[in-house]
């Protein structure tokens, strides 16, 4: 059986075609004391760094790989968390040198369970063999697929995480759907079965990493990996996400027992490039030289981009290319190296792939995707929510 908050809104499913402002504004504060059963609703219802600097860091032979899991049975009539997010993927895989396609199988159920509770898995499993339906008010849906579409998704995710921290490969992008960093070691929401970053993150601890920086730049809060890792000390979570907006987590003062551990930024509507940049610079970076984490992993949601369909953040290409740069130069300076993309949101096909671009830009070295994509509204002064962060979590 899967559980929601007892505070979520009754919303109007049947026969349901899903917009967009029904997703942007579902998004009643998170609640997690009083949990009920939710039956199955059906579908009939900028920092720069020089060229030649950059390069220099890849010169070792080592290469950059990737997974793709398309899950294309995985869907649902209207939703936006459909197959055809990929849809302009495959062009762009076809035409990138200097990455390699890491082939991958699904994850254990035991994997699984290092994040999730038995009941939840078992759960979501039985949903999906009832499926097609809705699960959760976000709208979260399942299909028959979709039990074994996410344990894929996990298993892509693992089996990037695994390569780089052997030395197999220098980083990687898990390019994979079902997303997962709103599913919560207790329930699946927020379009999110399981967890894909937060259990690769779990086999790392488990396999020698000692402490490790998860960086979310979803559009949206990550609470899942939040409350995945809510009290363990070997894991720094960091997110970037629009303030107000679904799942109504994320506030700068939520975790007051790991300031400087669990560290959330929330950003003003148009908040783009320019914000991104000085929030690498005064709040990612002294994070990373003050956790020392021996590896990062990046929840990687495109839908931080203008032009997403269900939110309002101002970041360009050109903006995901330098924040994605300056996380792989603090991983090479700080890390071995040692950095995981894992794909979370992002609903306009072609701000998917030029997000991909940009990403194994970063991760290869080589040049970004010459977009014409910026902005067409002002950015809004985040100065004083950098001076708040840095003085709550003493950075």
């Amino acid at each position: 059986m899967l559980y929601i908050t007892d505070t979520a809104p009754a919303l109007p499913f049947t026969g349901m075609q899903v917009s967009a402002t029904d997703i942007r504004f579902a998004c009643p504060p998170h609640a997690s004391r009083t949990v009920a059963s939710l039956p199955l609703i059906s579908p009939g219802m900028s920092t720069d760094i020089s060229g030649d600097r950059f390069n220099r860091l890849y010169n070792d032979g080592m290469k950059t790989v990737y997974t793709l899991v398309h899950s294309p049975e995985h869907t649902y009539p209207g939703h936006p968390e459909e197959p055809n997010r990929f849809s302009k993927l495959q062009a762009l895989l076809d035409r990138l040198s200097g990455i390699e396609r890491l082939e991958s199988g699904p994850a254990s159920r035991e994997e699984i369970a290092a994040v999730h509770s038995a009941q939840m898995i078992a759960g979501l499993e039985e949903a999906c063999k009832r499926g097609p339906g809705i699960i959760d008010y976000a709208p979260t849906y399942v299909t028959q697929t979709s039990y074994d579409d996410a344990l894929n998704a996990a298993g892509g995710t693992l089996a990037i995480t695994r390569a780089v921290l052997k030395g197999e490969a220098q980083n990687g992008f898990a390019i994979v759907r079902p997303p997962g960093h709103h599913a919560e070691p207790e329930r699946a929401m927020g379009f999110c079965l399981f967890n894909n970053l937060a259990i690769a993150a779990r086999d790392a601890l488990a396999n020698g990493v000692e402490r490790l920086l998860v960086v979310d730049y979803d559009a949206h809060h990550g609470n899942g990996t939040q409350a995945a890792f809510w009290q363990d000390e070997r894991l720094a979570y960091f997110s970037t996400h629009q303030e107000y907006i679904y799942p109504g987590t994320g506030r700068l003062e939520e975790a007051p027992h790991a300031r400087g551990r669990i560290t959330n930024f929330p950003l003003p509507a148009h908040a783009g490039d320019r914000a991104f940049a000085a929030i690498a610079e005064q709040a990612i970076k002294p994070l990373v030289e003050t956790f020392r984490p021996q590896m990062m992993l990046v929840s990687a949601g495109f839908d931080a981009h203008w032009k997403d369909p269900i939110t309002t953040l101002g970041l360009s290409t050109a903006g995901f290319h330098a924040l994605s740069r300056r996380l792989v130069e603090l991983a090479e300076e700080h890390c071995q190296g040692k950095i995981v993309f894992a794909l979370e949101g992002g609903y306009d096909p072609q701000n998917v792939a030029n997000g991909a671009a940009a990403v194994f830009a970063a991760l290869t070295g080589t040049e970004p995707p010459n977009e014409d994509d910026l902005p067409r509204f002002s950015e809004p002064d985040i100065g004083q929510r950098l001076e708040a962060f840095r003085r709550w979590h003493g950075l």
